[in-house]
């Protein structure tokens, strides 16, 4: 396939960046999107330019990294993956493809296509953890009871990798879907019980603070999740919340 490129470029966060068009050619529909921008950038160096600076990791839909906006979708036009499990079939010959960062305020651009994502590390610094006493007296984990439906709520809401998706095909920029999911993986189990009331408080107040938007239940945020997380975990952050503001 032969493909007109259009990437933001953005030398720093302080800069003004604007879409830059490249053109590309002989790229295999079995390509990931990763992989070709691969073949751009290796391009680019053999012309003495400066490459497109994008993230990218495990490239195997796992460390939420590789988050980029794709003609005006998270992840792309695919569902339930993200940037780096889209292939190049899901394109054609001669397309014109819009290339973008994930838009927050709370997410701003370091460089070109990359963000700085760290105010989802806050989030979860602020809450998202058990306290554990390894004192040696502790029960055996296995030996709490758990009901298979509580597990595999707690489980899926787990599933979040962090990627921004939600943030980023949110009209307001906001991340309840990401800290619902991680609310919800310890509020349904035992283990989370002790610190549920802080863990909650906490969270939603660093949100808060890191200026993400408000949640309106547009939905968009399930629809462009990779992971399917569920606007169940919203409704429940919100009872735990109620439930310890009061």
């Amino acid at each position: 396939m032969n493909l007109t490129l259009k990437i933001w470029r953005q030398k720093s966060a302080k800069d003004k960046g604007k879409l830059v068009e490249y053109k590309v050619t002989e790229i295999s529909e079995h390509m990931s999107f990763l992989e070709m921008l691969d073949v751009l950038n290796e391009q680019l160096v053999n012309k003495g330019e400066e490459p497109v600076a994008f993230d990218h990791d495990c490239r195997e839909g796992i460390c939420g990294m590789c988050s980029l906006y794709i003609n005006g979708e998270a992840h792309g036009p695919d569902r339930q993956i993200t940037t780096c499990q889209l292939h190049m079939r899901m394109f054609k010959d001669g397309d014109t493809i819009y290339i973008e960062p994930f838009r927050s305020k709370a997410f701003p651009v370091i460089k070109d296509l990359v963000v700085d994502r760290m105010a989802f590390e806050r989030i979860q610094q602020a809450g998202g953890f058990i306290s554990v006493n390894t004192s040696g007296n502790t029960q055996d984990a296995n030996a709490i009871p758990i009901s298979k439906h509580n597990a595999d709520m707690s489980m899926d809401a787990a599933a979040c990798i962090g990627c921004g998706a939600c943030v980023a095909s949110c009209k307001n920029s906001s991340a309840m879907l990401f800290v619902s999911a991680k609310v919800s993986q310890f509020a349904l189990l035992p283990q989370g019980q002790v610190e549920a009331a802080d863990r909650v408080l906490n969270m939603v107040k660093q949100m808060d603070d890191e200026g993400f938007g408000n949640c309106t239940n547009t939905g968009a945020c399930e629809v462009e999740c990779p992971k399917g997380i569920s606007l169940d975990n919203i409704a429940r952050m919100n009872r735990e919340y109620l439930k310890a503001s009061i």
